[in-house]
């Protein structure tokens, strides 16, 4: 066969395989207007109930993920099927209107990577000055839930958030795991003209051993955010900025070295915050808020957990912060695998309730996929 030929052949193959994607493609099209149809017929339903809080169910939003990543054969890797999903289910969602999410802003954060990763495009993301204000949003009811860090796997607790819920009302809703990749961003074209590196705190101390190695000269400035370093490395001569690839694209920065952060499993851990709680998804983990009269009793805190022990549960995270009623005096924050309606889980809780001077559920919620 001449060289023309099987041009030809190969030109004829591509085209049929061009045919059958556009085949593919239409009925991808066609399934999806399907669901969409199906889950406005349940939101009629649900208004017809007169509860629009049931709109967004974490719960059931976790098991379909799941079981995306259980069917998924390849070649697309698991979170790729689940990014793809997850957007479907958001404009789903959205077709009535879409849910308004608070965040601790401003546009470019972590933060605002992660309401994306949770709910989709298809929302209203509300950037907010401090975590504060994304609580007070979600309690006055501008906003439907709300998105903050807790807690970094390099750099500890975020004691902020944990401290908010002394006060209030909320309940934790759902928790994201971020990936985070520092970026050392700036407009400048070597390290060599790098007199500053502007970025927030956490930031700053994930990248601690590169910034000694690479540029120890160099002044490191607090930020607030690393969206506002990120603005002021677009807007100063010798700024520099520690941030993700969201903040690169929203201030116009170039890359100049990427993933400096120390850790490569570099991960910060948020909490999703809404003003209820919800049903078991089938892997789920409880927050508890919870305190002993007297810390100065020998083995009280060993006593406040017995119950835990006793039934099997596994405790995956405790920090204490100060209660604020009186000095040296502290209340601790439990993570533990199952939902407070588990029998096994239900019944520690009664124990440990009676045991304790606080008791508080702050969340049963799905754990996090992938």
């Amino acid at each position: 066969m001449s060289g023309k030929s099987k041009k030809k052949d190969s030109a004829n193959d591509l085209d049929a395989m061009r045919r059958r994607i556009d085949a593919v493609d239409e009925k991808i099209q066609q399934l999806i207007s399907e669901r969409a149809r199906y889950a406005q017929q349940a939101g009629e339903v649900k208004k017809a109930d007169s509860s629009t809080a049931e709109y967004y169910r974490p719960e059931r939003e976790a098991q379909v993920l799941r079981s995306v990543v259980d069917r998924n054969d390849g070649p697309l890797s698991d979170e790729e099927m689940v990014r793809l999903f997850r957007e479907i289910m958001s404009a789903c969602l959205a077709q009535e209107e879409p849910l308004k999410i608070g965040y601790l802003g401003p546009e470019g954060t972590f933060t605002q990577a992660a309401v994306l990763k949770q709910f989709g495009h298809s929302v209203r993301a509300l950037p907010l000055a401090t975590i504060d204000e994304v609580f007070h949003e979600v309690e006055g009811g501008m906003a439907d839930f709300g998105v903050v860090p807790v807690e970094n796997s390099s750099e500890g607790t975020v004691n902020n958030t944990l401290d908010m819920f002394l006060t209030s009302p909320l309940k934790i809703c759902g928790e994201v795991e971020m990936r985070i990749r520092q970026h050392l961003l700036g407009s400048m074209d070597g390290l060599g003209k790098v007199v500053r590196v502007c970025a927030h705190p956490q930031s700053l101390a994930q990248c601690r051993a590169w910034l000694k190695e690479y540029l120890p000269e160099a002044e490191q400035v607090v930020a607030s955010s690393n969206a506002e370093g990120a603005r002021r490395a677009r807007d100063e001569v010798g700024t520099a900025a520690i941030a993700g690839d969201a903040a690169a694209e929203v201030y116009g920065l170039e890359k100049l070295v990427a993933d400096i952060e120390d850790r490569p499993d570099n991960t910060t851990r948020f909490f999703v915050i809404g003003r209820k709680l919800f049903s078991p998804s089938g892997a789920d983990k409880t927050t508890l808020l919870v305190s002993v009269a007297d810390t100065d009793d020998a083995g009280a805190l060993y006593k406040l957990l017995q119950p835990m022990a006793d039934a099997g549960v596994n405790m995956t995270r405790i920090e204490s912060r100060p209660s604020r009623r009186r000095k040296w005096h502290y209340v601790f924050f439990i993570d533990v695998d199952g939902h407070a309606e588990d029998a096994k889980l239900a019944e520690a809780l009664a124990d440990l309730e009676k045991r304790a001077q606080l008791f508080r559920i702050l969340g049963s919620y799905p754990t996090a996929v992938l």
